[in-house]
Parts: structure tokens; C-alpha cells; sequence
């Protein structure tokens, strides 16, 4: 039997389940009507020149397209089922693909239509905690479309490429605009995972010095994110590994281009690396402080104990002379009772014993410190 023509291929099956919302029609565009709505700019460019400019509506790109080799076109905004809906007529991107966009709670994932390359991605976005935003790609001959949910990208090195004409960027198909993108992507998350360690080097400090005020829920909420982390960066690297290895007829990359994204490949599995030996660091943090905990607690009850041990002797040696035998009837009933200095004498043999007690104690290094 034939193989059958690309052009009628039907979709591969995804590497991760599609989840559609309750009552969704699949296939169907529901956009949030709170959304902001399309901002699209395109970056059309050969190897001679390229153009920037922004494009008021989606009518026009693809005369755009026509006119060099290569464009990108960014949108930024998912408000207006329309302009998507109208985008996705334009360039063929399969419905099933197009819902995904608006869904935005996708795991990093890649899947073919047809000639077409379709590619989600997460980025991070740094608040008072870390969260991620879902970066869709489309890809095809002589063409990428992104799709990201708010302004605010990591795009701006491959822009500068572009715009400068540095790197072979201008020179290749959109086969390798899609792996700069990929790239520039994945090296948003090193200066993420550089601030946890930042963050992580804090709370060593503030443990070590005793501020331990809110140190567990602050080592449990970044372990949290540090798993959200992960979880993307799993996913993310599975997806490449299905490029790098031709999963699937991935056609749209040629053999060169996926030599450039075994290196993102090797970027994830790093990413993933810090991540895991920033969770251990997290727990080995969480273990020294309860370390101390437990030692500043043994020191108190251990202070404690001594000061209860030393007032042992006293309380009996006071509560000898509280039993007021009266001297007359008998020598032996405590002739201190009728002596002058009687009082200063009881005082001075408690002291002494308190004295001798804490000296035997600070011999043994049960009290104090010694040098």
C-alpha cells in the first residue's frame, strides 16, 4: 500500500492528552471576552533585507507573506476569536490546534498537521511567586506564527538577529526561526533558576543567624515552584527529544536544524539538573533548620534543668532551717536558731553550694561554653 500524500496525512495523535473544557465544542474557538485583544506585529525579512512593522487587522498577512522569504508573525493577545479564527483560515492551522491557543493552560508539547508544525511552550513570568505563560507556535513553509497571551516576551534577542542580520537567522527557512525561538524560550528560565539559588542562599543565612520567623512556609512555597518548574521542563524536553529523534515524520525540521536543537535538548536536561539540586537544597535547608530548632530547644531545656538542679539543694537547705526546733529543748535542735550571724551563715552555705554545683557544671560543659 502507498503511503499516502502529506497534504492528506491526518493529524498525529498528541504526545500529551488534550484536555477541552466542559461543554466546549472541540474544534471551536472560545476566547475569554475579557482578554485583551490581537496586537500583531510581523517581521518579514530575506537575506537582504527585513521589515518590521505592525499589521491593524489579519486580512493582510498573507499578502505579506508573499512578499520575502520568511515571516514572523507575533500575536499578542487571545481576546478575539475573529482575528484567530481568521488567521487560522489564512494559513490552514487545523481548529483542534487553534483551541489549544485560547486553552492556555497546556504542558509544553508538539504536534504535526499536515506541513504544519504546531508547538507550545512556557515561559516565566516572575511576580510576588513564579508562574508560566503559554507561548503557542505555528510553523510552516516560509512562515511562524506565535500566539502569547499578554505583552512581554523573551523574543527580543532573536528580533536583534533578525534586525542586524547576525548569525545565519536571515539566511535559513523558518525551520530555524522556529529552534531561535525554541532556544530563546528555554534561556528565559537560567536567570529564574539563578534567582532561586539567590533566594535559597538567603534563607541559609537567615537559618544560619537565627531568623528563622516563616522559614518553612517560605522553603514550601519555593519547593512549589520549583516543582511547577520542573514539571515544565519535563514536558518541554520530552517534546524535543520527539524532534531530535524523527518521531513521528517531524518532515518540517531538516537534519542540520535538528542538530541545533539537540542543544536545546541539552539546555533542558541542565534546567532540569539545577532544578532537582535546587529541591535538594531546599530539603537539606528545611532539615538544617529543624537541626537547629532542636538544638536551641536542647540547650533551653538542658539551661533549664541546671537552674531547677541548683535550686534542689537550696530549697532543702532552707526548708531544714524552716522547721524552727527550738534550741533550748535539746542542743542538737539546730543551735544556728539562737547564734548571731545564724542567718548570714544559711545564706553564705547556699550560696557556696550554688557556687560549687555551677563550677562542677562548667567543668563537665554542661553550663556556658568553654574556650
Amino acid at each position: 500500500m502507498s503511503k499516502s500524500p502529506a497534504h492528506h496525512r491526518p493529524p498525529r495523535k498528541a504526545l500529551f492528552r488534550r484536555r477541552t473544557a466542559p461543554g466546549a465544542v472541540p474544534g471551536t474557538v472560545d476566547t475569554d471576552p475579557t482578554a485583551q485583544k490581537p496586537v500583531i506585529q510581523v517581521f518579514s525579512y530575506g537575506a537582504k533585507e527585513a521589515v518590521e512593522e505592525p499589521v491593524p487587522g489579519a486580512t493582510r498577512l498573507k499578502s505579506l507573506t508573499d512578499r520575502r522569504p520568511i515571516t514572523w508573525i507575533n500575536v499578542v493577545g487571545l481576546g478575539d476569536a475573529e482575528t484567530l479564527q481568521e488567521i487560522g483560515r489564512t494559513f490552514r492551522l487545523h481548529p483542534l490546534a487553534l483551541e489549544d491557543i485560547v486553552n492556555t493552560h497546556q504542558q509544553p508539547k508538539v504536534e504535526m498537521y499536515d506541513d504544519r508544525l504546531f508547538l507550545v511552550m512556557r515561559i516565566p513570568q516572575q511576580n510576588e511567586k513564579i508562574s508560566t505563560e503559554q507561548i503557542s507556535l505555528f510553523a510552516g513553509p516560509g512562515f511562524v506564527i506565535t500566539f502569547q497571551e499578554t505583552p512581554g516576551d523573551c523574543f527580543d534577542p532573536v528580533r536583534e538577529r533578525i534586525r542586524s542580520n547576525r548569525g545565519r537567522i536571515r539566511t535559513s527557512n523558518s525551520d530555524y526561526l522556529t529552534y531561535a525561538l525554541l532556544d530563546a524560550c528555554l534561556d528565559a528560565w537560567f536567570p529564574v533558576i539563578e534567582q532561586f539559588g539567590v533566594r535559597l542562599d538567603e534563607l541559609d543565612s537567615q537559618i544560619a543567624a537565627g531568623n528563622s520567623s516563616r522559614i518553612i512556609a517560605q522553603l514550601h512555597s519555593m519547593r512549589h515552584e520549583l516543582n511547577t518548574v520542573r514539571r515544565a521542563m519535563l514536558r518541554q524536553r520530552e517534546a524535543i527529544g520527539s524532534i531530535v529523534r524523527g518521531d513521528d515524520d517531524f518532515e518540517f525540521f531538516a537534519d542540520e536544524t535538528r542538530l541545533y536543537l539537540r542543544d536545546c535538548q541539552d539546555h533542558t536536561q541542565q534546567l532540569i539538573d539545577a532544578v532537582d539540586a535546587l529541591r535538594e537544597m531546599s530539603a537539606d535547608l528545611r532539615e538544617f533548620h529543624y537541626s537547629l530548632a532542636a538544638e536551641r530547644s536542647n540547650e533551653t531545656a538542658q539551661f533549664l534543668t541546671i537552674i531547677a538542679t541548683i535550686f534542689i539543694p537550696l530549697s532543702f537547705i532552707s526548708g531544714v532551717y524552716g522547721m524552727n526546733f527550738d534550741p533550748k529543748v535539746s542542743p542538737w535542735n539546730m543551735p544556728e536558731l539562737d547564734w548571731f550571724y545564724g542567718y548570714p551563715f544559711a545564706l553564705t552555705l547556699m550560696g557556696l553550694t550554688a557556687s560549687a554545683m555551677m563550677f562542677y557544671f562548667w567543668r563537665k560543659g554542661w553550663f556556658g561554653r568553654r574556650s
